[in-house]
């Protein structure tokens, strides 16, 4: 895999989880464990794409 399309493919990730993040907020009750998991995960792609791009 070249790393544009490891970039690409993060950026994907990141995207979906956001979606997911936007998505367990907008229920009544969220679940904080969840929410904190999906914003680790998003830093640590966010992260990987910033190290990548340099």
């Amino acid at each position: 895999m070249t790393r544009l399309s490891r970039i690409e493919s993060l950026k994907s990730r990141h995207f979906r989880i956001d979606q997911k993040i936007m998505s367990e907020g907008g229920r009544p009750r969220p679940d904080e464990r969840v929410l904190m998991c999906l914003k680790l995960q998003k830093l640590r792609i966010k992260e990987e794409i910033e190290r990548l791009s340099a």
